[in-house]
This record gives structure tokens, sequence and C-alpha cells, in this order.
């Protein structure tokens, strides 16, 4: 069984040590998805939340998200993120959001390609609820990760 890098010997959480990791170029993607009403989806599409422009808020928080990641996830690296891609893409019935992440760092971003996602798709959730409060947001994910030790990985 892998061992769980977050837990030392005792079992107790703590920081990854990734002083001894070599600088390489690394990538992740993660995508999610937020399902509404046809109504809410058609105003997102049509500009016609009273909010304001609801993709080009969300994308700003995603990415905004995926800077701070460390901030909010306990025991994350900070990193100098080089790259955030954020695609939100406007069907019948909801928004799918996809990040790419990228670094040249000692460890992987896919906490902050995950974080941009999941903030975007919360940032959809509070400027469109006035329209639709049962929202869901789910099948968030890691598509894909490249670089480091451990290599590449799809999904």
């Amino acid at each position: 069984m892998t061992r769980l890098t977050h837990l030392d010997d005792s079992g107790a959480a703590h920081m990854v040590d990734v002083g001894g990791k070599q600088v390489t170029r690394r990538e992740a993607v993660a995508s999610g998805r937020i399902d509404m009403v046809a109504e809410a989806a058609a105003a997102i599409r049509d500009g016609a939340i009273a909010k304001g422009d609801v993709l080009a808020v969300a994308r700003v928080a995603g990415i905004m998200a995926a800077k701070r990641t460390s901030e909010l996830v306990p025991l994350c690296h900070p990193l100098p993120i080089s790259r955030v891609a954020l695609d939100l893409t406007v069907d019948e019935h909801g928004v799918t959001a996809s990040a790419t992440v990228a670094t040249d760092g000692k460890t992987g971003v896919e906490m902050e390609a995950l974080t941009a996602v999941s903030v975007a798709l919360l940032t959809v959730y509070d400027m469109a609820k006035a329209l639709d409060k049962a929202m869901v947001i789910g099948g968030v994910r890691l598509l894909a990760k490249s670089g480091g030790r451990s290599g590449d990985w799809r999904a």
C-alpha cells in the first residue's frame, strides 16, 4: 500500500519536505460542473444576470483561488504559479469549468487546479442563485498531471 506523505511515522499530519526535490515543469488539469435549470443557464449565457458577467467574474475568482491555495488547504506549499487558464463553457443545463495550472517548482499543482475549478463554480452559484437555489456542483476531479518524480498521469 502507498504511504500517505502528509502523515509522519506516528500518524501525525505534517507538511512534506520538498527541499531535496528537483525543480521541474509541472502542470495539472482539473474540471467540474454546476448543473442548473435551463432558465439560469440561458441567463448566464446571455449575460442577463443582475450581478454582472458571471463567466468573467468566475474566471477571475478561480484564478485568484489557484494563487491562494496554500492559504486554504492547510498542508499545501505556496508555489510560484506561472500559468492559470480557466475555461468556462455554458450549455443548456449548466456550466463546465476546466483549469490548467503550471509552475516550475518542486511540487505539483494538482490542488491549485482543483481549487480554481471549485471556486469558479462556487462563484457561478453565488451569482446565479437568485434564479436557481437548487444548483448542484459536482464532478470536480483531476484530469491530468505532468512533471515531477511520479511522472505523467491521466484520468
